[in-house]
């Protein structure tokens, strides 16, 4: 019979409480396995080796009591990991009064997760990512870093030997100690395939500026997230090398939200290439206006991005929004009010506007005489399921319509992942704990010792991108610049279609005062969602990341993955 592994620390017995039976010889082969412990999932994602999850007497997902109080309390189960939680949800008018309205900017300079508070679930993920003091990516994450080694893949016999390259470098960071969290390393495709990955996101950006920009305007580019700056380094390298008049006029921006980062990102780069600025400031506080043509890029960035929460009421369809509550002893609970928050009503707004489909069966939205019946069937549920919503997505989309009104952004992230929580659109909640990472199957977790992040529809965004972007707000006489593509004709006189009755479907409406090279008004070209081959069989040199046997891990990991440009 396999030993029992109930793996459970001291110090971390407040975040979570994990159970598991594996016979020690197949824990002990997948901690020799670093690659499999990793942030990033590939085409064969690491096996699940624990659950962790936190008992509720309710439908409210919340922690357990901790273990000093249970012991003596015998209405408590004994054991806390096996409930399902109930789909009987009480909603409510109003939040409880005896707990503080907080958001996460309210919470940015305390040096303790808070109690006796309750706030939206985008405040409770934000607080938990990235609050300065105890946050997840402040004071936990690592990113995976070669140095200045790279992977010779034309020394590699296939993939098995290049995930063996890859946990070797793994067991460079040593192994995790038995009283607490362990390293929270994780990795990017940036990391494990430079220079080569960067090189087909600079080669992407270059072309797209030499047809469109070169020689009249510089070479702007912008990024967020930005990390080790391994992708800065690379992309720059390659304009120096390969387009030396470009990079004579490129201008790269960094908005990077760590403060530990902001210093690496300026060791790293500051003296090589001078042309590197680094603004420690979140993207969500931007206020400077870019009126120049630029390039914006998150690569592996709106995973993170906080979601919240909604259900519907399947009586009357009304949404209600998702409200984390923390009780005195540091409990949490949720529960569901109706919508009153401005960012969800502006998502669900925009989402009507699109008719992207609601997450109720088509059959008990067309009825409502099916509504009344399915809600009399026994151990019919009052809400819909939870829907985990980009509301902060939809913020970052306004401020590069508000701010960036002439960008191109190119972005890249997890179309689909698995070991979700309970959800639509839900997100991986994990840790790594004793080299092996720990999946979780609820959100509310000890804020600072996981990392919760989100798989994003990529077609539903460039939906919500074409949309917002199309809203244009108006330039105000500071932004005037001269540049040889203005005309004194605006757009409006000249029109789109002053040539052609015929009106693309694929570019957006011209900007009013701007043309093309040809001295026409030409709307931009509408971005488009590419799989992560598609991407790099357009734009890498595959040639560089092929291995002996043929096979090139830079096409075939990371199926989960997918562009926007």
């Amino acid at each position: 019979m396999p030993d029992t592994i109930a793996v459970i620390s001291s110090s971390l017995a407040d975040a979570i409480q994990v159970s598991t039976s594996l016979p020690t010889e197949a824990l002990a082969s997948m901690q020799t396995l670093g690659a499999a412990s990793t942030r990033c999932l590939w085409k064969r994602p690491a096996y699940s080796l624990l659950r962790c999850s936190s008992y509720s007497t309710s439908s409210k997902a919340g922690t357990a009591k901790s273990k000093t109080a249970a012991k003596h309390d015998l209405n408590v189960p004994r054991d806390k990991w096996n409930y399902n939680t109930s789909p009987f949800v009480q909603t409510s008018e109003t939040v409880p009064p005896d707990l503080k309205v907080v958001t996460a900017n309210a919470l940015e300079n305390g040096t303790e997760p808070p109690r006796g508070v309750q706030m939206l679930m985008r405040d409770f993920i934000e607080d938990s990512l990235y609050n300065p003091n105890y946050g997840y990516f402040p004071k936990q994450a690592i990113i995976f870093n070669t140095d200045d080694s790279t992977v010779n893949f034309d020394s590699l016999r296939d993939s098995a030997e290049f995930q063996e390259e890859v946990a070797q470098k793994y067991a460079a960071y040593g192994a995790d100690k038995h009283d607490g969290p362990g390293k929270q390393l994780w990795h990017t495709p940036t990391e494990l395939f430079k220079p080569w990955f960067g090189r087909a996101i600079a080669q992407c950006l270059v072309a797209e500026y030499l047809l469109k920009y070169f020689p009249y305007e510089d070479f702007i580019i912008y990024e967020i997230g930005a990390g080790n700056g391994t992708l800065a380094m690379d992309i720059l390298n390659f304009l120096q090398e390969a387009y030396p008049e470009v990079y004579e006029r490129t201008k790269y921006n960094i908005i990077e939200i760590s403060g530990s980062l902001v210093k690496l990102q300026k060791q790293r780069l500051s003296k090589v290439h001078p042309n590197v600025r680094v603004t420690h400031k979140s993207i969500f506080h931007w206020k400077t206006r870019e009126p120049a043509p630029c390039f914006f890029v998150a690569m592996e960035v709106i995973d993170n991005f906080a979601h919240d929460v909604v259900r519907y009421d399947l009586k009357t369809l009304e949404p209600y929004q998702g409200v984390v509550t923390v009780d005195s002893q540091g409990d949490f609970d949720t529960i569901y009010t109706p919508v009153s928050d401005p960012l969800i009503t502006e998502f669900l707004a925009l989402r009507r506007r699109l008719r992207h489909p609601l997450p109720v069966s088509r059959f008990l939205q067309s009825s409502k005489a099916l509504r009344k019946l399915y809600l009399s069937m026994p151990f019919a549920p009052n809400l819909s399921k939870e829907e985990y919503i980009p509301t902060r997505l939809v913020s970052l989309l306004r401020t590069l319509r508000n701010h960036f009104p002439r960008h191109r952004l190119l972005l890249s992230d997890f179309s689909s992942l698995p070991d979700t929580v309970s959800g639509i659109n839900a997100p991986v909640v994990q840790t790594r704990f004793r080299n092996v990472t720990v999946p979780c199957s609820t959100l509310l977790v000890k804020q600072g010792y996981f990392d919760i992040f989100f798989p994003t529809n990529f077609e539903h965004l460039r939906d919500m991108y074409e949309c917002m972007i199309s809203h244009h707000r108006p330039s105000s006489d500071s932004d005037s610049r001269s540049t040889p593509l203005m005309t004194t004709s605006t757009s409006i006189s000249l029109g789109q279609g002053y040539f052609s009755s015929h009106r693309s479907n694929d570019r957006r409406s011209p900007l009013d005062g701007v043309t093309s090279s040809s001295g026409l008004p030409v709307g931009e070209r509408k971005s488009s969602v590419f799989t992560h081959s598609e991407f790099m069989e357009t734009y890498a040199d595959l040639s560089k990341t092929r291995l002996l046997n043929g096979e090139n891990p830079m096409l075939d990991f990371y199926k989960n993955v997918k562009f926007l440009f």
